[in-house]
């Protein structure tokens, strides 16, 4: 079965009906992936294959729009603000910001991640809290990022840190974030607020990167943080996001950010990019999503804010 396989061959329009909605789709033969040849109709498919894994990650967050309408290799933009024009029947909800507020999106059905891919939108990007309790994350996150192309400093810098996070009794998930590095996931169970959240992950990060100065840095400069990597503890604040479990991106070859163990985390050979449009399903027929039930292993953080004190 090809991904186009159930949308039949490219076209330039098609109507589409996927939970109850119908969706006018449009520029189908588009290519948005230029040196792979992906179109506008495939990257549709995608998500409208890989919305049974995708979904349960997407549910009650809002939701930001990372488009590419004219591909890849032209400027894309990031939107928030969920526009006038989408349907009535797109999930939303409306957040307060410094100085007004936001109307985000919320994604909890197939027709709502193929009407965005319809939109041009390549990459979503995911609150870390859920819409009732906008100012408590449920999820901390250590976005590790290389500062050159040496993948393994990536996966010791994400073992070290899982090493201390063992020695607090928190949870640790990792996925590749289909761009340069890893993501290292704590789930929360919201507990605690943003300030909170981000002060411990801001002290962890501080002295994981004290015992290892010539590996780690905290250092926001990149012209400071020489060949180290960079612990990005900054996306714990809200209003923040991260890119979303299963989320195409928008480099050439289409990776896929992908949730893994930690024994495939932390194997030599694995590359950020490993996971693509054209073989994510091949491994999620395989093995099943080391994710599942992450929200089950949710803690509370004021223990291992007290043990790391």
């Amino acid at each position: 079965m090809t991904l186009d396989s159930r949308l039949d061959k490219p076209k330039r329009r098609k109507t589409l009906q996927i939970d109850g909605r119908r969706i006018e789709l449009s520029n189908l033969d588009k290519v948005l992936f230029p040196d792979d040849g992906f179109t506008k109709s495939e990257v549709i498919g995608y998500y409208r294959r890989i919305a049974e894994s995708a979904l349960p990650y997407y549910r009650d967050r809002p939701l930001s729009l990372q488009r590419f309408p004219d591909g890849i290799h032209e400027e894309g933009f990031y939107q928030k603000d969920l526009p006038d024009y989408f349907p009535d029947w797109i999930d939303r909800v409306d957040l307060p910001k410094e100085g007004g507020r936001i109307t985000y999106m919320i994604a909890g059905d197939t027709a709502s991640l193929v009407y965005i891919a319809n939109q041009g939108c390549i990459t979503p990007h995911l609150a870390l809290a859920r819409r009732d309790r906008p100012d408590h994350p449920d999820r901390l996150i250590f976005d590790l990022d290389p500062s050159d192309d040496d993948f393994g400093k990536v996966q010791d810098a994400a073992l070290r840190l899982k090493q201390r996070l063992d020695a607090l009794d928190l949870p640790a998930f990792v996925m590749t974030t289909g761009s340069r590095g890893l993501h290292v996931v704590v789930p929360l169970d919201r507990s605690v607020d943003f300030d909170t959240a981000r002060g411990f992950a801001r002290n962890l990060a501080g002295r994981l990167a004290d015992g290892y100065p010539e590996a780690l840095t905290i250092e926001q400069r990149k012209n400071r943080r020489g060949d180290r990597v960079f612990i990005d503890y900054l996306r714990n604040a809200y209003g923040q996001t991260a890119v979303a479990p299963y989320a195409l991106r928008a480099r050439d070859g289409a990776p896929v950010a992908t949730p893994l163990t930690w024994e495939e985390a932390t194997a030599r050979g694995l590359g950020p990019r490993r996971y693509t449009l054209k073989n994510i399903f091949r491994r999620l027929a395989q093995r099943d999503d080391p994710w599942q039930g992450i929200g089950d292993e949710a803690v509370a953080l004021q223990d291992a804010l007290k043990r790391l004190d």
